[in-house]
C-alpha cells in the first residue's frame, strides 16, 4: 500500500529517521519543518496521511490539526509528541487527530500505525443506507448459543478472535476501544455511565480519565457510524453516558 505522506518535524534527525522507514515501506515522503509549511503542503499535495509533530515553530501541531479539520480536510493525522501529560495527548484527538505516539517511539511501531490508518482510510465509503438499515434477523442482538459473537444489527463483535465488523466490513480497534464496544454490545440498549466504562478500560489504557472514555467513543464513531457527527449506533445519553443500539430497529420503532 504505497501512499503520499507529509512528515512535519523540526528535529532533522527525527525527521530523517521517519522518512527512511516510511520510504522503506514504499511510501513517497515529503518532509517539512514547521506548522505553516505543513498546512501549505497539505493543501497543495492533498496527501494520504500526515505525520505531525506537536512542538514546531510557526504553528504547532495542534494548531495544524485544528485548521485542517476546520477546512473539512479528512486526511488521517498521526501525531508525534514528547509530552506525557494526559490532557496534551487527548487534546490532539479531541481536535481531530486519528492517532498519536509519544517520543521516544519505535520506528517499526510507527510504520505499523501508518499502515493501520491507511487501511482504515482506504476501505471506501460506508455501506449504502439500504444495506445498513436492513432488518436484522429475529435473534439479534444476542450472544449465540454456540459461540460468543455479539451482534447488534449489522455490527458484530467477536471477543474470542478480537474482531469487529459492520455489515461484513472489518473494523480495526485499539484494545481500549474493543473493550468498550464489547461491553456495550453484550447489553445493547443499556445506558453505560462513564464510570462503568472507565472500569472496562482498567489495565488497557495507560492514560485514563472521564475524557479518555469520550475520546474512545469519538474514535469508535469514526469507525462504526455512517455519519460520525450524527451517530445512529453509538448514542450519547446526555448527563449519563452512552448506549449501543441497532439503527434499523430505531427506524422501525420511529415508524410504528
Amino acid at each position: 500500500m504505497c501512499a503520499n505522506i507529509v512528515v512535519a518535524e523540526d528535529d532533522a534527525k527525527q525527521a530523517e529517521l521517519v522518512r527512511r522507514y516510511l520510504e522503506h515501506e514504499g511510501h513517497a515522503v515529503t518532509v517539512v519543518e514547521d506548522g505553516r509549511t505543513a498546512l501549505e503542503t497539505v493543501r497543495h499535495l492533498e496527501p494520504d496521511l500526515v505525520v505531525l509533530d506537536v512542538m514546531m515553530p510557526g504553528a504547532d501541531g495542534l494548531d495544524v490539526v485544528r485548521v485542517l479539520r476546520a477546512e473539512r480536510r479528512e486526511v488521517p493525522v498521526l501525531m508525534l509528541t514528547a509530552r506525557s501529560a494526559e490532557d496534551d495527548l487527548l487534546l490532539g484527538l479531541d481536535l481531530g487527530a486519528d492517532d498519536y505516539m509519544t517520543k521516544p517511539f519505535s520506528p517499526r511501531e510507527l510504520t505499523a500505525r501508518v499502515r493501520t490508518l491507511l487501511r482504515r482510510n482506504r476501505r471506501g465509503p460506508d455501506p449504502a443506507p439500504a444495506t445498513v438499515l436492513a432488518p436484522a434477523p429475529a435473534s439479534e442482538p444476542e450472544v449465540g448459543p454456540d459461540d460468543e459473537v455479539l451482534t447488534v444489527g449489522v455490527l458484530r463483535v467477536d471477543p474470542l478472535r478480537h474482531e469487529v465488523s459492520v455489515a461484513g466490513m472489518p473494523v480495526e480497534c485499539t484494545p481500549g476501544e474493543f473493550r468498550l464496544l464489547a461491553a456495550m454490545a453484550a447489553e445493547p440498549g443499556r445506558v453505560f455511565t462513564r464510570a462503568r466504562l472507565l472500569g472496562e478500560l482498567h489495565g488497557f489504557d495507560k492514560y485514563i480519565s472521564g475524557r479518555t472514555v469520550d475520546v474512545h467513543v469519538m474514535n469508535l464513531r469514526k469507525k462504526i457510524e455512517r455519519v460520525p457527527r450524527r451517530p445512529a449506533r453509538l448514542i450519547t445519553v446526555f448527563g449519563v453516558g452512552y448506549k449501543l443500539t441497532d439503527p434499523a430497529k430505531n427506524v422501525r420503532h420511529a415508524a410504528s
